[in-house]
């Protein structure tokens, strides 16, 4: 058995998000599907994050092992061959056994971008999340502010998160505006279930003025779900990079430059 890792790109509109359900499609089943194509036998990919339904991805990294003996270029080219246009393949390699996707990762970049100005999205209606509010991007830079660093993010995880401890340590966290687009960028070490929608759903209030920026603090503080109104919506996030240690030769994500929307400049 050979274990491989691959680096994975999708346009999540389409699909039920990234893990195998019965019934409807998702991006796991999608590649599943035409890797088993390739490799002449089933295979069964492990992500390295969970991305739902709606969400992106421009660093997905995924690994699976095989009996078939093939070229990178084979798990490449002939994988997207047999794939949807949404969904591609960027670049494959042998890992050591030991290397995980989810486990052995260092870190995880999502970007958020929202479309702000008064008419709403066509042309990417599924990829920016539109606010018809003026967003005060500097504002909302220094209320993230206070969130980086190592923090107890209850207030930030889904009800149903299945994490067993809500701590988490984030890197960096910016907020800037690209002509009518706010673009957040946030790194951490990991990711609770709808954390990143929701600071991008507090950040989002405070940008409009509807709450003060030292709310940031208190929702942070009163570690309650309940303190931190709303999750922002989905189709504006996407899963940016992510970082393993050298050792494994994982390429560095190429990401996007600036928010990737070259309509909107």
């Amino acid at each position: 058995m050979t274990r491989w890792a691959l680096g994975i790109e999708y346009d999540g509109a389409r699909f039920c998000g990234w893990q195998s359900q019965a019934g409807v499609p998702t991006v796991q089943d999608t590649l599943e599907q035409a890797l088993a194509r390739v490799a002449c036998e089933p295979i069964r990919v492990v992500a390295a994050g969970r991305t739902d339904t709606g969400v992106h991805a421009l660093g997905q990294v995924v690994h699976f092992d095989s009996r078939a003996v093939r070229r990178p270029e084979a798990f490449v080219r002939g994988t997207n061959a047999h794939l949807s246009s949404d969904v591609a393949v960027l670049w494959a390699r042998v890992v050591p056994e030991d290397f995980h996707a989810r486990f052995s990762a260092r870190a995880r970049r999502y970007r958020y971008i929202w479309l702000n100005r008064r008419a709403r999205a066509a042309l990417y209606r599924d990829h920016v999340s539109f606010e018809y509010r003026p967003l005060d991007a500097s504002r909302m830079a220094d209320a993230a502010a206070v969130l980086i660093g190592r923090h107890d993010f209850s207030a930030f995880r889904a009800a149903q998160c299945q994490a067993k401890t809500p701590v988490r340590t984030i890197h960096c966290l910016t907020v800037e505006r690209e002509g009518p687009l706010v673009v957040m960028t946030i790194g951490a070490d990991a990711f609770l279930h709808h954390m990143v929608r929701n600071i991008a759903g507090v950040l989002a209030a405070i940008g409009a003025g509807e709450r003060p920026a030292a709310w940031a603090r208190e929702v942070l503080d009163a570690r309650e779900r309940a303190a931190g109104g709303i999750t922002a919506p989905p189709y504006g996030l996407y899963l940016e990079a992510v970082e393993y240690p050298g050792h494994y030769g994982i390429p560095a994500s190429e990401g996007v430059s600036g928010a990737g929307l070259p309509s909107y400049r």
